[in-house]
């Protein structure tokens, strides 16, 4: 139950992005958008995500050179 708080908080900080500006020029506009306010939430989060160093290198390895 906590962990389901905890991913509809951080949808909802993602949707306030991008209910703000419903037009983005490129999908490289909204991806930009979408990192920087992962970047914002995440710098919030008091306590660590549980295999979160697992996930990034995960997610490295998928977005390649991007991530």
């Amino acid at each position: 139950m906590h962990t389901t708080k905890t991913k509809e908080n951080f949808n909802r900080q993602l949707r306030k992005v991008t209910k703000n500006k419903t037009i983005f020029p490129n999908d490289c506009a909204l991806q930009k958008s979408l990192y920087l306010a992962m970047v914002d939430a995440s710098s919030k989060w008091a306590s660590r995500i549980c295999g979160w160093d697992q996930i990034l290198s995960q997610l490295s390895i998928f977005f390649e050179g991007r991530f």
